[in-house]
């Protein structure tokens, strides 16, 4: 026959070979069907080696993959019959109950969506090579070899049997394929659920090929659990009803104690893996799939008649190949099965996160909401003219004393003539910190203005005696701006520099105390920071969603409201989804806290109208801001 067209329709094996273009699935594709040809042996009773080698050997722009198994291998015919499709050469099609495969397109895709290749099989002594490739039109092509030949010692060594087997053999050169790294290809077979249940019965090694050679080899690949403990079975025996006739399962659901588990993907970990005999068909939680209250269980469930029904043309798959179809009046039944055994389980996870004590949020929104602090304690101390007790007194505006500010400029505003240096300082007051409190320094300048230092963290302890930070800076352009911005834990101090055509050339700085007076006027550049933090804590009752701790300066997040438990999840962290919400809460704390200040600070009588007067305009004023931060995090 020579060279001919794949006998299958040319646009849909496009598709396919588009769908399935991946290193990882054209190793389930493969690794599966060794394990199909291992399985009919043993049910043959033919003692097999259960042998799976795999190469892999990584180019810049390419890859060769080679998979080889010492199981049946394929006569001639057996060989052609496999490049037709579909569900007849499928033994999940069949009802056998083996592997998993993609209804018999799995070889052929996984060949040509990476790009091109050749099987050799061994059977009988009769050897057999056909290769897969595009012509230049594009067709999906294969050369059949015009027939099998008797085997030579050659075969039996490249192939690495002494008796049958199969090799497949594919050169990646299709550049919208990921070239994997080797350790990417070990964990994505180690991990992907369609392999899990294959690694514990067959031995499955990989070689990490360069220039030829062997360089590494890792065997038998095994999926690790994570530690957990057993909630149901193991194997417990269950059954569901359909049609008045009875179909036995079996499941095992473990809770993970301290492992993070993937909620998705085809290297998911949480969930129940799907089997049928020895087939994986999915990994889900049914009912429960992406719910609060999951994110810790997995296990597998096994019911024989998944592949049964199947052999017997029910839609027991998904069109696309891609799990369970749910819409099947039988699997429909199975998984409300499945789920009334996962409900318990569930529910006590739901109320272990009633009573959870603390929650955490995501790097990115706790980076986001200390900006957010920072913006408002500006804005409480610019804007609002708010001044704070020292921390930890309870006493709402108590009028403190003339002793020193813990942080503060010289002067707030340095309005200075371009190209004359000067100096700025920051005097610190080390009786106000902790010895291990550190100054954070942040600064906005344009290039053309020059500091000749820019520490960006500094240690209390290591001030000299001066108890000074003193740059030196230069601008050069008129009407150049910039600040810099000094925080701890508890202060908060801003100086502006304004760079002018005519500017003062005498330092000058303002008198440390009034002296007629018995306290200081509220400062626009320095104080003491409201918002010093936030936590995810239980206030133990439901009504409060987010409070205002004023001994703490934090903004608490009740964890057992129920509004904010539903965006808790199993590993008690706060969902990114819900980030509006948040925004709504920290809006709601900050405009109420600002409001009660400012109204102590007008001295006018005490009202619901007033308050809420004042809180609309700290919304109307600062809204935007809370809401815009939380939306470009």
């Amino acid at each position: 026959m020579g060279i001919t067209a794949i006998p299958v329709d040319q646009r849909v094996i496009d598709i396919d070979s588009r769908r399935f273009a991946s290193v990882e699935k054209a190793l389930v594709e493969l690794i599966t069907n060794s394990d199909d040809s291992y399985s009919r042996l043993e049910r043959a009773g033919v003692e097999v080696t259960g042998g799976v080698t795999i190469q892999y050997e990584r180019h810049q722009n390419g890859a060769m993959l080679v998979v080889a198994d010492q199981a049946e291998g394929m006569t001639w015919q057996q060989a052609l019959a496999s490049l037709t499709y579909g569900g007849a050469h499928s033994p999940l099609a069949k009802g056998e109950g083996t592997g998993r495969g993609f209804f018999g397109r799995g070889l052929k895709q996984a060949i040509y969506g990476l790009g091109y290749g050749w099987l050799e099989t061994l059977h009988n002594g009769r050897y057999t090579r056909i290769d897969l490739f595009r012509g230049e039109d594009g067709g999906y092509l294969y050369d059949d070899g015009e027939g099998d030949r008797e085997a030579k010692d050659t075969d039996y060594e490249r192939l690495g049997t002494d008796a049958n087997g199969t090799r497949v053999a594919i050169v990646i050169d299709n550049p919208l394929v990921h070239i994997s790294q080797y350790r990417s290809v070990l964990h994505s077979i180690s991990h992907n659920i369609y392999l899990r249940e294959i690694l514990g019965r067959r031995r499955v090694e990989l070689v990490h090929r360069q220039a030829g050679k062997e360089v590494e080899r890792m065997g038998p690949v095994h999926y690790l659990e994570p530690e957990s403990r057993v909630l149901l079975g193991p194997q417990q025996p269950c059954s569901f009803v359909y049609e008045q006739v009875s179909y036995p399962f079996t499941l095992t659901l473990k809770r993970a104690l301290n492992a993070e588990l993937t909620l998705h993907g085809d290297e998911r970990t949480n969930g129940l893996l799907v089997l049928s005999g020895n087939a994986v068909l999915d990994c889900q939680l049914f009912e429960f799939e992406n719910q609060v209250g999951t994110e810790y269980l997995f296990g597998e469930v096994n019911c024989p008649a998944l592949t049964e029904k199947l052999g017997q043309g029910l839609a027991i798959i998904s069109d696309e190949r891609e799990g369970l179809n749910l819409k099947d009046p039988f699997v429909a039944a199975f998984g409300r099965a499945v789920s009334k055994y996962l409900r318990p389980a569930v529910q006590e996870e739901r109320e272990h996160l009633r009573h959870l004590e603390h929650a955490t949020a995501s790097g990115r929104t706790d980076h986001m909401i200390e900006h957010l602090l920072e913006r408002m304690n500006r804005a409480a101390i610019q804007d609002l003219r708010i001044s704070l007790p020292p921390a930890g007194d309870t006493e709402a505006e108590s009028e403190p004393g003339p002793e020193e500010p813990a942080l503060r400029f010289t002067t707030p505003f340095y309005y200075r003539q371009a190209g004359h240096p000067f100096h700025v300082s920051l005097l610190v007051n080390p009786a106000s910190f902790a010895p291990d409190d550190v100054l954070h320094i942040s600064y906005r300048f344009p290039d053309s203005v020059q500091l000749d230092t820019k520490p960006t963290e500094v240690p209390v302890s290591q001030l000299t005696d001066r108890h000074r930070i003193e740059w030196t800076i230069t601008g050069d352009s008129v009407g150049d701006r910039g600040e810099i911005t000094v925080r701890s834990q508890h202060y908060w101090a801003w100086c502006e520099v304004v760079i002018a055509d005519h500017g003062a050339h005498h330092r000058h700085h303002r008198p440390k105390h009034h002296p007629r007076h018995n306290h200081r006027a509220a400062s626009r550049d320095h104080g003491e920071a409201m918002f010093i933090g936030y936590d995810f804590r239980a206030l133990h009752n439901e009504l409060e969603r987010a409070v205002y701790s004023p001994k703490e300066r934090k903004i608490l997040i009740n964890t057992e409201a129920p509004t904010v438990q539903l965006y808790v999840d199993g590993r008690g962290r706060f969902r990114d989804s819900a980030r509006l919400l948040l925004a709504e809460l920290f809006m709601d704390v900050i405009s109420d806290e600002l409001a009660r200040h400012q109204l102590a600070r007008s001295k006018e009588p005490e009202s619901v109208a007033a308050f809420h007067a004042a809180k609309m305009d700290i919304i109307r004023r600062y809204g935007s801001d809370i809401h815009r931060s939380f939306i470009n995090a």
